[in-house]
């Protein structure tokens, strides 16, 4: 005969409760907020493949998935339901996880040393989504670096780097204190300094002559602060003709920096 206990249970449509491990996380939503993981195919084969990180400190993987993957000693294989628990809600982690060892970057001489081709610096550019799709476009048009704040600027793991799909570990970055004097030093060492700016007179084309040269973007909101837009050398806008008064800050940046990569760029003789 049930117990008035399991029969109360019964009556609310009781449900075993399932053994997760000692790992897993907990919590009504039973996901995990992802801000110290890579997720999917691309962000973690090539964070496995970057030679300044060290062994994953976890790396986890369908069985399908695990068979291509060989000689880490810590790979788990879990089930894709498993996987999905430790990351956030709806994250398309196709079979494969890992939490890496902290990324670290360049300082601010060995990124501008030598001066030569494109760098990109984020003044107060926030949104992972935004910054993932600026390294992807970054690392596609053969850019040197990223340059970030230290502080205002998301981690290089969890939707940043979905968005990224891997161009966090194949693009160098640094991550500076003071955006303005990071400016002076690559000043310093031979960069010219763009900054864009819808309300400028020059179009892009024009500010750029093919020399060493920083692209600086601004938050969407508030644009480039007036500090970092003192230490630009001239500020450029990306021509709209469709009448059209604003991008999203990652699109802009793939204009800017295809702009910058093409051959003989800079309209003026």
């Amino acid at each position: 005969m049930s117990s008035p206990h399991e029969r109360n249970d019964r009556k609310k449509g009781f449900k075993p409760r399932l053994d997760r491990g000692p790992n897993a996380p907990r919590g009504k939503a039973a996901h995990g907020d992802g801000k110290d993981w890579l997720w999917g195919v691309h962000a973690v084969e090539a964070a496995l493949a970057n030679p300044k990180r060290g062994e994953p400190r976890r790396l986890v993987a369908t069985a399908d998935r695990a068979k291509k993957l060989s000689g880490h000693k810590n790979l788990e294989i879990l089930e894709a339901q498993e996987i999905a628990r430790y990351l956030p809600q709806g994250a398309v982690h196709q079979g494969l996880a890992m939490k890496p060892e902290p990324l670290e970057g360049s300082d601010i001489d060995a990124i501008g040393s030598p001066a030569k081709g494109v760098l990109v610096m984020l003044d107060q550019i926030t949104d992972p989504q935004n910054v993932g799709a600026i390294f992807r476009s970054a690392a596609a048009f053969g850019a040197k670096g990223i340059i970030l704040q230290d502080r205002n600027a998301p981690p290089l793991t969890g939707a940043l780097a979905k968005a990224a799909a891997g161009a966090v570990d194949q693009i160098d970055h640094a991550s500076v204190v003071n955006l303005s004097r990071a400016l002076e030093r690559l000043s310093e060492l031979g960069w010219k300094v763009v900054g864009l700016d819808g309300a400028a007179d020059t179009d892009l084309a024009d500010a750029l002559e093919g020399s060493a040269t920083v692209l600086v973007l601004g938050s969407e909101g508030e644009g480039i602060r007036r500090l970092v837009a003192e230490h630009c050398d001239i500020l450029a806008r990306i021509p709209m003709p469709g009448g059209f008064e604003s991008l999203n800050v990652s699109n802009a940046a793939a204009i800017a920096l295809y702009e910058a990569s093409r051959p003989g760029i800079g309209r003026k003789s």
